[in-house]
């Protein structure tokens, strides 16, 4: 059994091994392939995929295979939603800081909401892997808390977002001709993006549940 998954969460994290999560074995392909062509579904097949990152990191936090992932679709439909509503509530305050600066005509105003969004998107991981641990909610809804994560995970959460942030930028090559591609060249960079967070996090927290493998 354990072959049938060589990259989890206790490989060394590189850019090799994060790159080739998604693709490591017939059975990860298909599950990528799976997005992809859910995400011809408006906003459900976006929270789908969301909820599917989260079951493949929920999976080997406790010491099984990643896949198969695509399994209980109402219980991705719930995690990828209140995944969802958390980005939105660490978002909102730039959201808003924006609609002031477009309305009051000030433009000086925008630095201040882009200062926020990046600070918002730096700590959402801080709960992501906490909340794939246990499904618990309240680990979702506590920017401060997520922030404070971020910061006790050390420099490997920065080395985890560069992973990220290459391999985001490598993902748009799927625009090239009708743009296709794009849909499964997105799935495969959120799936690099979630497995380098939850390796980081998962490593500098604890959040293991191991047992042998059938």
């Amino acid at each position: 059994m354990k072959d049938r998954q060589k990259i989890r969460l206790d490989t060394p994290l590189t850019v090799r091994s994060a790159f080739q999560f998604p693709l490591q074995s017939p059975e990860s392909r298909s599950e990528v392939v799976k997005g992809a062509l859910l995400l011809l579904i408006p906003v459900v097949g976006w929270i789908l995929n969301m909820g599917h990152r989260i079951e493949m990191t929920h999976r080997m936090q406790h010491g099984l295979p990643a896949w198969p992932a695509w399994v209980d679709y109402r219980r991705l439909m719930r995690d990828g939603t209140l995944t969802l509503l958390g980005m939105i509530q660490y978002h909102s305050p730039a959201v808003v800081v924006h609609f002031f600066a477009w309305y009051g005509d000030l433009p000086w105003l925008h630095v201040v909401g882009a200062l926020l969004w990046t600070l918002a998107t730096i700590a959402v991981p801080g709960y992501m892997s906490h909340y794939c641990f246990q499904r618990d909610p309240r680990e979702i809804f506590d920017p401060l808390r997520a922030m404070r994560r971020v910061f006790q995970a050390g420099p490997g959460y920065w080395h985890a977002w560069a992973i990220a942030l290459l391999a985001l930028c490598l993902s748009f090559l799927g625009l090239i001709g009708l743009g296709i591609g794009f849909l499964f060249t997105s799935v495969w960079f959120w799936q690099v993006a979630g497995f380098s967070f939850a390796t980081q996090f998962t490593r500098s927290f604890g959040l293991t549940a191991l047992r042998d493998e059938e």
